[in-house]
């Protein structure tokens, strides 16, 4: 059966209440029994419109199996015609609103995957809206595969984002257009910039829902097509919600949905014309590249930053741009690499007077930013050589807490950590101690996952069989937080 032939289930099976409700539950031993009821369609029918085998279907009936794979959801709606919305998906080919080209595929989790979709305004509506409508729906058993789908890497992670450095393609002027105005718009991005905030400080998915259902929102707004001004800020908007929904999933440990919408938010920046926050979720890629152990990807996703926005972006970003082409040469183990980009980050920061005009979202990167992160990459060399490294470290991060208290949240938490590993390196155990019990505490006031990892890098120092009693009592404190 293809897109073209007419469905098998007659309107007024698809309008039963009772069928409606298993759809949006993703039921499907109960979708197919009321099909099978009252669509009069024999197992055997079921499967071969679904391409699902006999046995395949009579499991999924007795309950002894369940669909997960939005793969095979969209078989069942597009061999049963139910339409999109019915099932949490976008609209289908056969309805007359997208084209087969601007479908994603399948990756891990059940999740739509961005590598193959066009870089055309009209197609990032169409992933917009397929990940978060996926990503809601998504149960208990789709999460745990989503926790262990890899992030991409290598070629096809970096051949998939050269669609960044050409400009924009027009999409056809729609017949009418929808009636947002500006009041809703300002709305909208104070919404965004609150999301974006509270992930800066607590961290975690706890809004995590709210975010996506918001991105929903905007991609239903832009399919509506608004005034050409009102679709620039709204594929910007979508920009910055895509961007703190990529760092509130890596946060939840889901590496690789937050890669999909660290893409979807270059894609919206991209549609945008947002050059500047595009180089930013570039080098949110390049550290979650870093975080994975890839410098040398990392690398190549700075300088494609730079590339396709060198003439546009301000000194902030500049800097910041350029502490993490440090963090990959301390990554490969190039001092002379690290220390000429930190030096060069410390330039561009300081011609960042108080009339430079930069978005609100780089503001956070001052020089306690740049302390905690030249401190931070201080001590990843530290770990190699404490001797050369480690007190350098201890004191560029001294100097990030000095200008920014817990109400940094994840920040905070993360600099006090690095510095009671600090005092690990150099065996100054009862200053470890001492931090290591502040950083616990500034850990509770967080969800953060990362902060939790860098908790757990901490404990192994706490090991050890002539352990003192002090050290016993901070390895103990580490523990029952990472147990809770």
């Amino acid at each position: 059966m293809d897109a073209t032939t007419p469905g098998p289930l007659a309107p007024e099976v698809l309008d039963r209440d009772d069928l409606r409700a298993a759809l949006i539950e993703h039921d499907f031993a109960a979708v197919f029994a009321l099909v099978k009821k009252w669509g009069g369609l024999s197992q055997n029918r079921i499967a071969s419109a679904c391409q699902l085998t006999p046995g395949k279907v009579s499991t999924i009936i007795s309950g002894s199996q369940r669909v997960t794979s939005f793969e095979v959801v969209r078989r069942i709606a597009d061999g049963l015609r139910i339409p999109g919305a019915l099932l949490g998906l976008a609209s289908r080919p056969w309805e007359g609103q997208q084209t087969q080209q601007q479908r994603p595929s399948e990756s891990p989790g059940g999740q739509p995957d961005t590598t193959d979709v066009p870089w055309r305004p009209d197609a990032t509506v169409g992933l917009a809206a397929d990940l978060t409508r996926s990503d809601l729906v998504m149960d208990r058993r789709a999460m745990t595969h989503a926790l262990a789908g890899a992030a991409v890497t290598g070629a096809a992670l970096l051949d998939s984002l050269e669609g960044w450095l050409q400009p924009a393609a027009a999409s056809p002027a729609p017949p009418r257009r929808g009636r947002l105005g500006m009041r809703e718009i300002d709305e909208l991005e104070t919404t965004a910039k609150a999301f974006r905030q509270w992930d800066h400080r607590y961290g975690g998915g706890l809004r995590r829902k709210a975010v996506l259902g918001q991105l929903s929102e905007i991609a239903s707004a832009l399919d509506e097509h608004q005034a050409p001004t009102i679709e620039t800020r709204l594929y910007r908007i979508m920009a910055q919600l895509a961007g703190t929904a990529a760092t509130m999933a890596w946060d939840s440990g889901l590496h690789w949905r937050a890669q999909e919408y660290y893409r979807l938010a270059l894609r919206s920046a991209h549609a945008g014309a947002d050059k500047v926050f595009g180089a930013n979720v570039l080098a949110g890629m390049a550290r979650q590249m870093l975080y994975r152990d890839r410098p040398d990807d990392a690398l190549q996703l700075i300088q494609l930053a730079q590339e396709g926005a060198r003439d546009v972006i301000g000194p902030r970003i500049r800097a910041m741009l350029h502490t993490r082409e440090a963090w990959a040469y301390a990554a490969q183990g190039r001092t002379a690499g690290f220390e000429r980009a930190t030096a060069r980050a410390a330039e561009a920061l300081s011609a960042a007077g108080p009339g430079e005009e930069e978005p609100y979202w780089i503001a956070y990167f001052d020089d306690a930013e740049l302390a905690g992160v030249t401190g931070g990459r201080l001590l990843d060399l530290a770990r190699q050589d404490p001797r050369q490294h480690a007190h350098r470290a201890a004191t560029e991060i001294r100097s990030a807490l000095s200008s920014r208290g817990p109400e940094a949240g994840r920040s905070y938490a993360l600099d006090r950590i690095g510095l009671a590993e600090c005092h690990f390196l150099v065996g100054d155990i009862t200053g470890a101690v001492k931090e290591t019990h502040q950083a616990v505490g500034a850990a509770r006031l967080t969800q953060s996952g990362r902060v939790r990892g860098h908790l757990g890098q901490l404990y192994p120092y706490t090991v050890g069989h002539g352990a003192s009693r002090t050290v016993r009592e901070a390895r103990d404190s580490i523990r029952d937080l990472l147990s809770s």
